[in-house]
């Protein structure tokens, strides 16, 4: 299991050798945004100028191969929505009137669907045999409330099997930069039915712990019957490598842009 570091043109993204179709988890390189969006960032509504993100989604769709000008998008409430979408729901991505979700599934060939995140947890599914994908936006509030149940549901409505499903769990925050409070921690137990440890550790402080979200979210993976041996997880933490990544842990309240994770059937 390995995420990969791909460059072309600039661009740099990442792959996981488990997901075998056109993907990518972006980072900040390779675009033309300044100040706090510096420079690939992909977000139109934390006020980086428009024809820069639109360009920096230009430039990461020919860097992977992928038309974001025709495609499916999220807009993410962190909730545990996650829709089944088709060619007529492709739009360009400045069109922000879509409707609320945190995921996406769909089995429509050359339509790439994304989510975003900088912290978040991205997941993207992938079975290749029975030809179905999802990208999911997997916050913690949308993790212990079950997004990835949602997400393998509507991939088996579309035809999918558990079985054959591989997922790819990109960069996000870190156990490491991950500090939760008790009832943050009360619910990642109740979503994992107590299987926490090497989850939930203690924390510096009274009352604080730390939690791997990634982890949380690949057991529950397996547990909804995907084969461990087809589950990817990136090692990098968006906060520590705040260079690479956006993470509004590290920026806070400042400017600050966002990375997509995307897939597309071929």
């Amino acid at each position: 299991m390995a995420f990969k570091e791909n460059v072309k043109n600039g661009v740099v993204w990442m792959t996981s050798d488990k997901i075998k179709t056109k993907h990518g988890f972006s980072t900040r390189y390779g675009g033309v945004s300044k100040g706090g969006y510096k420079s690939l960032n992909l977000g139109f509504s934390r006020g980086d100028k428009a024809e820069n993100a639109n360009e920096n989604h230009r430039r990461l769709g020919e860097a992977i191969g992928i038309n974001p000008f025709a495609a499916a998008y999220t807009k993410q409430v962190h909730g545990t929505e996650v829709r089944i979408v088709g060619k007529k729901d492709a739009i360009v991505p400045e069109n922000l009137d879509r409707p609320e979700c945190d995921g996406l599934a769909t089995s429509d060939k050359n339509l790439p669907i994304y989510c975003f995140t900088a912290d978040c947890v991205p997941v993207l599914l992938h079975d290749p045999e029975n030809e179905v994908i999802a990208a999911v936006h997997a916050g913690w509030r949308s993790s212990v409330n079950d997004i990835l149940s949602e997400a393998v549901a509507k991939m088996k409505k579309l035809g999918a099997k558990e079985n054959k499903i591989c997922a790819a769990i990109g960069p996000a925050i870190g156990t490491c930069c991950f500090e939760i409070s008790e009832d943050v921690k009360t619910e990642i137990s109740r979503y994992l039915k107590g299987d926490t440890d090497g989850v939930i550790f203690p924390g510096k402080k009274e009352g604080k712990y730390f939690a791997d979200l990634r982890e949380a979210n690949k057991r529950r993976l397996i547990k909804l019957g995907l084969d461990e041996q087809n589950i990817d997880v990136s090692d990098e933490c968006t906060v520590c490598k705040n260079e690479k990544y956006w993470s509004h842990r590290f920026v806070g309240q400042g400017e600050r842009g966002s990375q997509c994770a995307t897939i597309v059937l071929e």
